[in-house]
Formats: structure tokens, C-alpha cells, sequence
């Protein structure tokens, strides 16, 4: 065994969580020393929708447009779909059933482009996380930080001493193993390891429904004559509805909609099935239920098998380990939340961290970081197994009866579509019905409207109202621990969001007036040095509003000021100077002068 490395921080797994870890800690300066026991990032496409809050994370540190440039275009993902079919020449073959605006598409574009200065992305997993290796190497590079990252190596015990964590890694390509001395280990290996090691409890569902995901190559632009879908699920008589028939999300990754080249294919199966599925059965088995032609080649890339479970974990902290991304809470595809939820752990995280390894602030900060983070990923994991359900409310909505022969759910089919009265009556009801699961694909409350009830934060008792889960709309506002809102500014003749001026590595205070009093509060708080402040107004000094929307949301009045976390959460505000001194004080249990 050779030398024992040190390092400040041990990120254990290569995936979402701890790649995006790598990134921030490296732009905060921070050393790591990043492993993953898989030789090569992902190969199968898992995740691929990148929400608001996420892409405005990426926009942060310039990733944003590489991204866009990469992934699907806006048009090409504003609709889901649901089908009996792709195609086919039978009476119940190649119908709509319903098309929903999706993911800021069609009539969301509007409330989507004034919300956010990003919009989401399908970008899948495959490409997201050799894009997350690729910037977290040049980072590295750039910043000379003594961090590194190693595939093919995997964790084999770990011990927390007086100096952290001390761990032994293995070299899986020579067996060969060391040791790393860390003072902090972030566990972003998706519960394989960690989390039980340390008797870590998941509660909540652990296996609802088994999956299969068929990633393919397939030409389908002879079959589609809509390119605004991103998301088609399938429904008929024979293969059923919801999870059973079939949903298909079309992947690039060189061309989009109808050209686009790639595919996935998710798929219920019984627990005795799902392994004895090859992939010429499952070739077919697609071609059979898109109804596309004998001659229609389909390429089965790569499959892989999964459970769906909703589950979060008892604690996210124990002593110098934390639980982020799947290690601590493992959410239903639906909804797009589990990727993006990791990668907001590791942007909760890593400001924290940098602050207490650089001695700015005392351990009790990173406490801050399961207070946060537990409370929004379990309404995450709620909401996830709550969407994932519904679309088997939506079997009903469309006629389909549970277990009843193929003859009566196909005389179903047939009066949905029926030219008559009661078609008319039953494709509202269907409409009605699918029109729940806006709270899948119109969930930009989720998205962006989420609050930190406790944690690094200061409440101050006069919240916005409390909006409900289903919401379709996000409402800005400066509560603490929202977070803060995107507005349009112009500086010296150019525009720029609100959301640009909040950076990883410092405190943003937002005032009107009396910028140099509260400059002169800032320079004698704990903040001092890590905080700059941003003038708001008309003053020739100031950055300017394009419109009324900074007012109509700020609640602080003129002479009040917002404080916005390097993570871009309100984390104080008040409508006056006063209250300044005891919140200096409250700050001091947190960061030191």
C-alpha cells in the first residue's frame, strides 16, 4: 500500500452528484479527490431533462450554452404526447389521444421566458456526464487546484479520526489499493456503499414497479409528422396503458423531432420477466407497439434494468459524510427530479463546504446542508411517486379497465373515437383527465419555486403566500429562503439578469438607497470580504430595471436591502438598517469575522 494522499474532500461516485461536486469545489478552490468504480462515465441515457434551476446553475459558471448548443431545441421538445400508436393501417392504429404543452413549450413560453434567463434542456445522461468530466478537467486544469479524478477505482472502507475521514480505495484495473486522508467525504455513489455503511435507513417505497430501458437506433422520420413532441407515450388495447405500453423520449443526438437518430424506450415488466427479455424480443416487441413496417430497422444500443422506488434517506449528515444525489434520496422518473435534485445538493453543498475548509465558517454551517436539502427532496420524492401514479389515472380517463379482455378495451378505444355525441363526451373526459399530469411536465413551481424553511437563513415572518404543490405558475418573492428572482437589468447599455449577478464564491446584497450605509454594515459583519453589494434604481450609479418587476416582488421597500446566498437563496432581508446589528450577531454562529 503506498503513501496515504491527502486531500480536503473525497467525492465517492462519478455520476451527477459528484461530478457537478468536483466542478463547484474546484471553482471554489477547493482540492478534491473524485472516484468511481465504473471504468467510463454512463452509457445508457438514464436521466435527460435538465430543469430550470438546473440550467440556471450551469449558466452560472458559463456551461449553459454548450449545453444548448449539444442538447434538443426548444421546439422540438414543447409537447408530450399520448398515441395508440407511432403508425399502422388498423382502425385503432396512428391516433392522438391528447398533446400537453411541456418543459416551457407552446402557451408556457411566455411565463417560462419571464421567470428564468434560461430554459430547461433534453440532454440525457450519456452526454451530461462526459460533458461534467470533460469542464470538471478543465477546471482542474485552469485553477491548478491539487484535485483529480479517477475511474476504475471504488471505495473499500472508510473510518472517520481526529483529522476526518480516512479511506482505502481500490485500483480495479490492478487490484492495486491506497489510502486517502479527506476532511470531508461527500457520498454521491447512489446508495451502494455508503449510506449503508454507516446504517443509514431509506424509508419510503423501495420497489414499485420494475423498468426496462431500451436504448435504440432507429429511423422514424417516415412515421411522424409532428416534431414538437419530446416525450410520446403509447396506449391500446393490446399492450395496455400507463407504464405498460410504452413511453419513448427521442434523444439526438445530431438531429431532433423527426430525424432524431436515437431513442429510449421505457417498459414495465413483472419481476419474473424483465431478465429474460432479449434484445431481438425487445426490437420487435418496439416495432410492435410503434405499428412501424417489417423493414424498419431498430438497433437495440444498450438496455438497462431498474426499480422504481421513492425513497429518502434518514439523515443526509453523519459526522464528516454526506449523503447527496441518490445516496440520499432516489425519486421515480417523473417529473425530471432526480438528476436535478443531485445537482442542487452539490450547489448547496459546496459554498458551505469551501467556507468551513477555508476557515470562514464553523462546522455548524454544513448542518445547514441536510436542514435545507432533506425538506425539499422529500416533497421532491413525494411529488415524483405522485406523478408517476397519476399516469395510471389516466388509463381510466382514456376507458381502459384493469384486466379486462382485449374485446372490451378495444370497444373503448373505439368510442373515444367515435364521430358522435358521446365520442365528443369522452375525449373531454380524456382531456380533463390527462390534463392532471400538467403537474409532471408543467412543474415549474417545482422547479424554481421551492423555500429552505430552516437552515442558513434568517425567516422574518412575513412570508408570500403559500402557493400549492400543483401549481402550473411560479410566483417571484424575497423570502428568505426562496429562491431569488430573475429580472432584467441594464447596465451601462447592457442587459443582464438579477440571476448574474450572484456568484459561488461571494454574498450578494441587492439595496435601493443608502448604498454606502450598508456597505459600511456589510464591512463590520462577519460577511465582510465575501459579500458585494449591487445597487438597484435610478441613480446614475445604479443598475436599472427594465420593467416594474423588481417592485412588484422586492417587499423591501427603498431603503431596505436583500441578502442572496452564493448559492442564490435569500438568506435575510429587511425594509431598513435596523435590524442589521442582531442579524450581524445571529451570523456569527455561522461565519467568522
Amino acid at each position: 500500500m503506498s503513501e496515504t494522499l491527502q486531500t480536503s474532500v473525497l467525492i465517492v461516485g462519478g455520476a451527477g452528484a459528484g461530478l457537478a461536486s468536483s466542478i463547484f469545489l474546484t471553482e471554489l478552490g477547493i482540492d478534491t479527490h473524485l472516484i468511481e468504480r465504473r471504468e467510463t462515465t454512463s452509457p445508457a441515457p438514464k436521466a435527460h431533462y435538465l430543469n430550470l434551476r438546473s440550467m440556471e446553475i450551469f449558466r452560472s459558471l458559463g456551461l449553459a450554452d454548450e449545453i444548448y448548443e449539444r442538447s434538443t431545441p426548444a421546439e422540438n421538445m414543447a409537447t408530450v404526447g399520448w398515441y395508440t400508436s407511432l403508425a399502422g393501417d388498423g382502425e385503432l392504429d396512428g391516433k392522438t389521444i391528447h398533446i400537453m404543452d411541456a418543459f416551457g413549450g407552446g402557451a408556457l413560453a411566455e411565463h417560462y421566458g419571464e421567470s428564468s434567463p434560461c430554459r430547461t434542456a433534453n440532454f440525457a445522461q450519456l452526454h451530461v456526464e462526459p460533458f461534467l468530466y470533460a469542464h470538471a478537467e478543465k477546471r482542474i486544469s485552469k485553477r491548478e487546484v491539487a484535485s483529480s479524478l479517477h475511474f476504475g477505482h471504488e471505495l473499500v472502507s472508510f473510518f472517520e479520526n481526529e483529522l476526518g475521514v480516512l479511506a482505502t480505495i481500490r485500483n480495479t484495473a490492478n487490484d492495486e489499493t491506497y489510502t486517502v486522508q479527506a476532511k470531508y467525504m461527500l457520498a454521491c455513489d447512489g446508495g451502494r456503499f455508503v449510506g449503508p455503511s454507516l446504517n443509514i435507513p431509506m424509508q419510503g417505497i423501495e420497489r414499485l414497479i420494475d423498468m426496462k430501458t431500451a436504448y435504440f437506433r432507429a429511423d422514424l422520420s417516415s412515421f411522424i409528422d409532428d416534431d414538437s413532441p419530446m416525450i410520446r407515450w403509447f396506449s391500446n388495447p393490446e399492450s395496455g396503458g400507463a407504464w405498460g405500453s410504452g413511453v419513448m423520449v427521442a434523444l439526438g443526438p445530431k438531429d431532433f423531432g423527426r430525424n432524431s437518430q436515437e431513442w429510449l424506450m421505457h417498459f414495465a415488466f413483472n419481476p419474473d420477466q424483465i431478465e429474460n427479455v432479449e434484445h431481438e424480443e425487445l426490437a420487435e416487441q418496439i416495432k410492435s407497439l410503434l405499428r412501424v413496417t417489417a423493414e424498419t430497422k431498430v438497433e437495440i444500443i444498450k438496455t438497462n434494468e431498474w426499480q422504481v422506488k421513492g425513497v429518502l434517506a434518514d439523515r443526509f449528515r453523519q459526522g464528516s459524510v454526506f449523503l447527496l444525489g441518490d445516496a440520499a434520496h432516489c425519486h421515480p422518473p417523473t417529473t425530471g427530479l432526480g438528476l436535478n435534485s443531485a445537482i442542487q445538493d452539490a450547489h448547496n453543498m459546496a459554498w458551505k463546504l469551501a467556507a468551513v475548509i477555508k476557515g470562514e465558517a464553523s462546522d455548524s454551517l454544513l448542518d445547514t446542508y441536510e436542514s435545507e436539502r432533506r425538506q425539499v427532496t422529500g416533497k421532491n420524492v413525494r411529488w415524483a411517486l405522485y406523478t408517476f401514479q397519476n399516469h395510471l389515472l389516466i388509463d381510466g380517463g382514456i376507458g381502459l379497465i384493469p384486466g379486462a379482455p382485449v374485446e372490451m378495451n378495444t370497444q373503448a378505444y373505439r368510442n373515444l373515437f367515435e364521430d358522435s355525441e358521446i365520442g365528443d363526451t369522452l375525449r373531454h373526459r380524456a382531456k380533463l383527465v390527462i390534463d392532471t399530469q400538467t403537474a409532471e411536465f408543467q412543474a415549474i413551481n417545482m422547479e424554481i419555486g421551492f423555500k429552505y424553511q430552516l437552515g442558513a437563513l434568517h425567516k422574518d415572518g412575513h412570508e408570500s403566500t403559500e402557493r400549492e404543490m400543483f401549481e402550473r405558475r411560479y410566483y417571484p418573492c424575497t423570502d428568505p429562503g426562496a429562491r431569488f428572482p430573475h429580472f432584467w437589468l441594464n447596465n451601462n447599455g447592457k442587459n443582464l439578469s438579477s440571476l448574474d449577478l450572484i456568484t459561488i464564491d461571494s454574498f450578494t446584497l441587492f439595496v435601493e438607497k443608502n448604498v454606502e450605509q450598508w456597505s459600511a454594515l456589510v464591512g463590520r459583519s462577519p460577511l465582510a470580504n465575501k459579500c458585494h453589494v449591487v445597487a438597484i434604481g435610478a441613480g446614475a450609479a445604479q443598475m436599472k430595471p427594465l420593467n416594474d418587476d423588481w417592485n412588484q416582488f422586492k417587499y423591501i421597500g427603498d431603503n431596505g436591502a436583500v441578502l442572496v446566498r452564493p448559492d442564490g437563496h435569500v438568506m435575510w432581508r429587511s425594509k431598513d438598517a435596523s435590524g442589521m446589528a442582531r442579524f450581524i450577531d445571529e451570523l456569527s454562529g455561522f461565519f467568522k469575522s
